[in-house]
């Protein structure tokens, strides 16, 4: 079984002291990535909140991404960009981005992932794979999609959707590289860091 490993998105609301509890989660164990998500923010407001989090995190040897925007992504020393299926061409991020960093967000389709894949992704997201509260999917991931992909495609692919320390043992089963979350961390009862714990535990464990 491949190591799976954690992948941060930051909550859709920062609180004023979230530059804390980003660094608190990061010092709490092994993350792979931070996806930065400010949907519908102004572009002043995107890039003055990348110049305050990107060094917490570039710092500790962790992957920057941004949300939707390749060309901020760009701009502002992010390690990269994620983006769905409604924000632009991957072939057309790709572009813009060079050798940065490409997510691309594919919901519960192995062509559309395929195809996020010939254009230069260098990795493809499947979700929601459980209800979530962070945004409404267009549809529900099937574990199947994941498992069949993690078998027989060699990039890596990122669940996404509703996931907690409780329900993504099957995830980790089916060979999802990295499990993307936000409410399990961000919203723990204990913070962040222990939400951070919580899930590293349960991947190891599954």
């Amino acid at each position: 079984m491949p190591d799976c490993r954690l992948y941060l998105i930051t909550p859709p609301i920062l609180p004023d002291d979230f530059a804390d509890q980003l660094a608190a989660a990061l010092d709490a164990g092994d993350v792979a990535a931070v996806q930065l998500r400010l949907k519908d923010a102004p572009d002043d407001v995107v890039l003055k909140t990348i110049d305050r989090l990107r060094p917490i995190v570039q710092e500790r040897n962790i992957a920057f991404l941004l949300n939707d925007r390749p060309d901020l992504a760009k701009k502002s020393g992010c390690d990269g960009a994620h983006i769905g299926q409604t924000d632009m061409k991957p072939a057309a991020a790709r572009k813009i981005l060079g050798d940065l960093t490409l997510g691309v967000t594919c919901h519960n389709s192995r062509h559309l992932a395929m195809e996020a894949g010939e254009a230069g992704a260098d990795y493809v997201a499947f979700g929601a794979f459980f209800a979530t509260m962070t945004k409404a999917p267009p549809e529900m991931a099937e574990i199947e999609t994941l498992r069949l992909w993690a078998e027989t495609m060699e990039i890596p692919c990122v669940a996404i959707g509703g996931i907690t320390a409780e329900n993504c043992a099957p995830l980790v089963q089916a060979g999802a590289e990295f499990l993307a979350v936000v409410g399990a961390v961000w919203n723990h009862a204990q913070g962040p860091a222990a939400g951070v714990q919580a899930m590293l535990r349960a991947i190891a464990a599954s």
